[in-house]
């Protein structure tokens, strides 16, 4: 764990925003749609002075925003838009929907009356936006074409962001998040876990504490209107993942079922209509970054020890 706190640290070692604490000034940063993300994230901002917000919807969820060091915010509140007036960075993990993004929708006014007093903005996509490439590469510059409702929604929330000519905005296209508390080895331990397989299919991941480096090298180093692929080096068959859980947890494999045979939800089964394999050669030459679980091996051995305590 040390290692992971040092690297992290390291790709936030010189921020271009310290220049904000020498005259006086609180870092501040406004996370919108409070997630697994960033809730990963606010440790390492808080730990360095930082106050984070994190917006809800309910007051049922206060609890679990304080937990991660925040201070929780009631979406549509007016304290809400008096903090958009005091912050320097803001991070979306909100949802799309169909026509609109909703923090575009409600507070895009608040944000551009403030944006030049905010040096960094983030939205958190997907790489779903490229659609099915029936398992080529693609890159930042790659043509989207998604291929669920959920990939267009993407599109056109990234394009809402994108609109904000004065916004510093940075688009962060993530593949499959996994981590602490979210990952395929708690599924094999908790017998959730099937080997689906759909011949040919690919999918890249991400390590959370990956997603953490780089938007802090991107909060360093900002480069408005950037947009990024965050993922891993090695887009592998979900089926080897789930096997490959399995043999370090030393336990007897899932069963193996097909896709077709497979009773997945609406959502699982939107992840399987696109194969692609995504390259993250930009957040390396750009931002520096090296991956500290450059594949799917490297990130289950670590959670492995966290689990074994």
């Amino acid at each position: 764990m040390f290692l992971n706190l040092y690297c992290i640290n390291n790709a936030f070692n010189k921020s271009s925003l310290s220049i904000e604490r020498e005259k006086g000034m609180d870092l501040t940063l406004l996370s919108f749609g409070h997630g697994y993300t960033a809730r990963a994230l606010t440790p390492y901002l808080v730990n360095r002075g930082w106050k984070v917000f994190g917006t809800t919807r309910s007051k049922d969820k206060f609890s679990d925003i304080e937990n991660s060091g925040a201070i929780p915010i009631l979406w549509g509140s007016n304290e809400l838009r008096s903090i958009i007036k005091d912050t320097q960075i803001i991070l979306s993990s909100v949802s799309p929907k169909s026509n609109d993004d909703p923090v575009m929708q409600i507070y895009g006014a608040d944000i551009k009356d403030n944006s030049s007093q905010i040096k960094w903005a983030g939205y958190l996509s997907t790489t779903g936006v490229y659609g099915d490439t029936r398992g080529e590469w693609v890159d930042e510059s790659s043509p989207l074409k998604p291929s669920t409702k959920r990939g267009a929604a993407r599109v056109m929330a990234e394009n809402k962001w994108l609109e904000q000519k004065s916004l510093p905005i940075h688009i962060f296209r993530l593949g499959g998040i996994y981590g602490p508390t979210r990952n395929p080895l708690q599924k094999v331990l908790q017998g959730k876990a099937a080997k689906i397989i759909k011949p040919g299919q690919v999918f890249n991941r991400i390590h959370v504490q990956d997603i953490i480096q780089t938007l802090l090298a991107s909060i360093s180093r900002p480069k408005p209107h950037s947009i990024y692929n965050l993922c891993d080096d090695n887009p592998a068959p979900p089926q080897d993942i789930i096997a490959y859980a399995a043999k370090i947890l030393n336990v007897n494999e899932p069963p193996t079922i097909r896709f077709e045979d497979a009773n997945l939800s609406e959502m699982a089964k939107s992840f399987y209509e696109e194969n692609k394999r995504v390259s993250n050669q930009l957040i390396k030459t750009e931002l520096g970054i090296k991956l500290m679980y450059p594949d799917f091996k490297a990130g289950l051995k670590n959670l492995l020890k966290e689990i074994e305590g």
